[in-house]
C-alpha cells in the first residue's frame, strides 16, 4: 500500500489547477469605473505593504527557532535532523496559502462590486470565485508539502512506517506557528481599523460605513484582506495538515501489529482526496437568483457544502473498507463528517439573521448597548454547549466505532484503545475532507464586505449596495461557520497530539504518572486554562490600543483637514493604514511566543507529566471560550445588519448605534482572538512534541 502514496499529488494537482482555473475566471471580469479601479488599488497596496512586513518580521523570529532547532538536534534531543527544516517549510507553505488567497481576494473586490452592478448572481459568482480559489490553493498546499515529506522520508531517508509518522506529526509546528502569527497579527490590523473607523464615523460623525470622508475605511478593507483572508488561509491551512499528521502518528501505532500500518497512514489521505474531488463537484450547485433572499442564499451555499460532504461519505465507504478490511474507521470518518455539518448548522442558528437568537439580540437595542452587550455575551455563552455535546458524541461514537475499548478489564486494552485515538483523529480528517469548499464559502465573505465598500465609495447606486450587503451579511454567517469547522477540528486534532505527545515522552521516560491526582497534572491543568485566558486577553488588548491610536487619528483629521465632511478635501488614508501596521505588528510577538514559551518552560520546571496537564487544560477551556467568542461576535454582527436592513429605525437610529457599540465589541471575538485560540490549541501541542526530548532531560521536579 506505500506504493500508492502518489495519490497525494493527484489530490494536489487535482486542487491547485482548479484553483488556477478560478482564479482566471475571477480575473476575466471587469474591475469597472476608473474610480473603482483606483479603490481597489489602493486596498491592494495597503494589504501588499502590510504583509510584506509581516513576513519578514516573522522571518526573524523563525530563523532564531530554527537555530534552537538546530542545537537540540546536535544535542540529541530531536528524533532526527529532518525536524528544523519541515519546520521551515511548514511555514512557509503556511504563509503562502495566506499570501495567494490575499493575492486573489484584493484582485476580486472591484470585480465583485462591478459585477453586482449587473445582477445578484454575478456578484455571487465572483466572489465565490475568489473564495474557491483560497480553499483549493490551502487544501492543494497542504497535500503537496504532506506528499513530498512523505517520500523524503521514505525513499531518501529510509525510514519506515512508525519513524515516517512519529517525525511528521512534529512538521505541524512551523505550519502553526506561522498561522498564529498570520491570525493576530492580521486580527489585530482589521480588527483596530474597523473599530476605529465605526466609533467615530458610524457613532460620533453619524456616517455611513465605508463613506470615503472617513480616514479609516480603506485601512477597513485592507485589514479585511490580511486578517480574514491571509489569516485565515494560514489558520485552516495548519488544520488541515495538523488533522492528517497526528493521523498518521496514531495509525503506525494501532495497526502494527496487524501489518496494516501504511494502510492505516494511507487512509487520511486518501480522504482527503477525495474529500477535494467532490469539493470541486459541489462548487458547481452555488448559484442563485436576482430575487434571493438572505435564506436563500444561505441554501444555495449549504446545497454546495452539504452536497460535497453526502458525496465524501458514499465513495468514502468502499475506499475505507478496501484499506482497512473493517466498517469501524469509516463510521468514524462519517462521525467527523456529520459532526462538521451539524456544528455548521447551530453556528447558523446562531449567527444568522434569519434565526430568533440574533433577532432577539437585535430587539434588545431597544434598551441601549449595554443591553445589547449583555445579550451578545449570553448568546455566545449558551451557543457553547452544542458544539460541546456533537464533539463529545463525535468522539465517543468514532472512538468506539473504530475498536476502542472503555473497559479496562481487557486483555487487549492498549491495543484497542490505541485503535479507538486514531478512529477520533480519522473524525477530525473527515470533518476538514471538504475543506475546500468550505473554506470557499468561508473566504467569499471578506471580498463581498471589499466590495460593499468600494460599492458605497465609488456611487454605484442603492441597488447595488443592496447586493453587495445581502452577500455580506451571508459571508458573516458563512464566516462563523468556517470558524465553527476549524474550532470543531481543533478539539479533535488536540486530542489525538495529545496522544502523540504521550507516546513520545512514554518511549523516553521509564514512568508517566498521568493521574488527576498528581500535583504536577494538576498545575498543568490550571496553567493550560490560564493560557487561554492570558492569551485572549492580550490579543483582544493589542486590538484596544492599536484601534485607540486609529481613534485619535480620525478624529484628528475630522477636526483639522478642512472640508472632508463636505467632500472637499481627502482624508489621509495612508496614515490609518500605516498606523495599523504599526500597532498589528508590534502587538502580535507576546501572544504569539505564549504558545511555544509556555508549555517548554512549564516541561522545564514540572516536567512530562505537567505538560499532559497544561494541553488538556488549554484544548478544553481554548475550545469552549474560542466557541463563545466567534459565535457572539458573529451574532452582533448580523443583529447591526438585521438593523441596517429596516429594522428597528434602519441605519442612523440610535438602535443602529447601540448595535453599532454592540459589534465593535463582537469585532475582537469572532476575527481576533476566537479563531486564533485553535491555532494555541494546536502549537501548544506540536510544541511540545517537538521540545519532548529537551524536556525529558532536563526538569527541575
Amino acid at each position: 500500500m506505500e506504493n500508492l502514496f502518489w495519490l497525494g499529488f493527484a489530490g494536489a494537482l487535482i486542487a491547485l489547477i482548479f484553483a488556477l482555473t478560478q482564479a482566471k475566471k475571477v480575473l476575466k471580469f471587469s474591475e469597472g469605473t476608473e474610480l473603482m479601479q483606483k479603490l481597489a488599488s489602493s486596498i491592494r497596496k495597503g494589504a501588499n505593504a502590510y504583509l510584506k512586513r509581516q513576513y519578514t518580521t516573522v522571518a526573524k523570529i523563525f530563523i532564531i527557532v530554527f537555530v534552537i532547532l538546530l542545537i537540540l538536534a546536535w544535542l540529541d534531543m530531536l528524533d532526527n535532523w529532518f525536524i528544523p527544516f519541515a519546520f521551515l517549510t511548514g511555514g512557509i507553505w503556511s504563509g503562502l496559502a495566506g499570501f495567494v488567497g490575499m493575492k486573489i481576494a484584493t484582485s476580486a473586490n472591484a470585480r465583485t462590486a462591478n459585477a453586482a452592478h449587473e445582477s445578484l448572481n454575478r456578484g455571487l459568482s465572483v466572489a465565490f470565485s475568489s473564495g474557491a480559489v483560497m480553499g483549493f490553493t490551502v487544501v492543494g498546499l497542504g497535500l503537496l508539502d504532506v506528499s513530498i515529506w512523505f517520500h523524503i522520508l521514505k525513499y531518501i531517508a529510509g525510514f519506515g512506517a512508525a519513524q515516517i509518522a512519529q517525525t511528521m506529526v512534529m512538521f505541524g509546528m512551523g505550519a502553526s506557528f506561522m498561522a498564529l502569527f498570520g491570525r493576530v497579527g492580521g486580527g489585530i490590523f482589521t480588527k483596530a481599523a474597523d473599530v476605529g473607523a465605526d466609533l467615530v464615523g458610524k457613532v460620533e460623525a453619524g456616517i455611513p460605513e465605508d463613506d470615503p470622508r472617513n480616514p479609516a475605511t480603506i485601512a477597513d478593507n485592507v485589514g479585511d484582506n490580511v486578517g480574514d483572508v491571509a489569516g485565515m488561509g494560514a489558520d485552516l491551512y495548519e488544520s488541515y495538515v495538523g488533522s492528517i499528521l497526528a493521523t498518521f502518528a496514531l495509525g503506525a501505532t494501532a495497526y502494527a501489529s496487524e501489518g496494516l500500518e501504511w494502510n492505516a497512514i494511507l487512509l487520511p489521505l486518501v480522504i482527503s482526496v477525495v474529500g477535494v474531488v467532490c469539493s470541486v463537484f459541489g462548487t458547481f450547485l452555488i448559484r442563485t437568483r436576482e430575487e434571493a433572499t438572505q435564506k436563500s442564499l444561505l441554501a444555495t451555499l449549504r446545497k454546495g457544502t452539504y452536497t460535497a460532504a453526502v458525496l465524501a461519505a458514499v465513495i468514502g465507504a468502499p475506499v475505507t473498507y478496501f484499506l482497512m478490511g473493517s466498517w469501524g474507521p469509516y463510521i468514524a470518518i462519517l462521525a467527523g463528517l456529520v459532526a462538521g455539518c451539524a456544528i455548521g448548522y447551530f453556528t447558523e442558528y446562531y449567527t444568522s439573521d434569519t434565526y430568533k437568537p440574533t433577532q432577539a439580540l437585535a430587539d434588545s437595542t431597544e434598551t441601549g448597548a449595554a443591553t445589547t452587550i449583555i445579550g451578545g455575551i449570553s448568546l455566545g455563552m449558551k451557543s457553547t454547549a452544542a458544539p460541546i455535546v456533537i464533539i463529545g458524541i463525535a468522539i465517543i461514537v468514532s472512538f468506539l466505532a473504530a475498536g476502542g475499548t472503555l473497559s479496562t478489564a481487557s486483555g487487549e486494552y492498549e491495543l484497542l484503545f490505541s485503535k479507538g485515538l486514531y478512529g477520533i483523529g480519522i473524525a477530525a480528517v473527515g470533518m476538514l475532507s471538504t475543506l475546500g469548499i468550505t473554506l470557499a464559502t468561508d473566504a467569499y465573505g471578506p471580498v463581498a464586505d471589499n466590495a460593499g465598500g468600494i460599492a458605497e465609495m465609488s456611487g454605484l447606486g442603492e441597488e447595488v449596495r443592496n447586493r453587495t450587503d445581502a452577500l455580506d451579511s451571508l459571508g458573516n454567517t458563512t464566516a462563523a461557520t468556517g470558524k465553527g469547522f476549524a474550532i470543531g477540528s481543533a478539539a479533535l486534532t488536540a486530542l489525538a497530539l495529545l496522544v502523540s505527545y504521550v507516546d513520545v515522552v512514554e518511549g523516553k521516560v521509564d514512568a508517566l504518572d498521568l493521574s488527576i491526582t498528581n500535583p504536577a497534572v494538576l498545575v498543568g491543568l490550571f496553567v493550560g486554562a490560564m493560557l487561554t485566558f492570558l492569551f485572549a486577553a492580550l490579543t483582544m488588548s493589542g486590538v484596544q490600543r492599536a484601534a485607540q491610536s486609529i481613534v485619535v487619528e480620525v478624529r484628528r483629521q475630522f477636526k483639522e483637514i478642512a472640508g472632508i465632511m463636505e467632500g472637499k478635501a481627502d482624508p489621509d488614508y495612508a496614515s490609518c493604514v500605516d498606523l495599523c501596521t504599526k500597532g498589528a505588528l508590534h502587538e502580535m510577538v507576546v501572544p504569539s511566543l505564549l504558545a511555544i514559551v509556555v508549555p517548554v518552560v512549564t516541561g522545564l520546571i514540572l516536567g512530562a507529566e505537567a505538560v499532559v496537564g497544561l494541553l488538556g487544560g488549554v484544548t478544553v477551556t481554548g475550545f469552549v471560550v474560542a466557541v463563545f467568542m466567534a459565535n457572539a461576535g458573529g451574532a452582533w454582527d448580523n443583529a447591526k445588519k438585521y438593523i441596517e436592513g429596516g429594522h428597528h429605525g434602519g441605519k442612523g437610529s440610535e438602535c443602529h448605534k447601540a448595535a453599532v457599540i454592540g459589534d465593535t465589541v463582537g469585532d475582537p471575538f469572532k476575527d481576533t482572538s476566537g479563531p486564533s485560540l485553535n491555532i494555541l490549541i494546536k502549537l501548544c501541542s506540536t510544541v511540545s512534541i517537538v521540545f519532548s526530548g529537551l524536556i525529558t532531560t532536563v526538569h527541575l521536579f
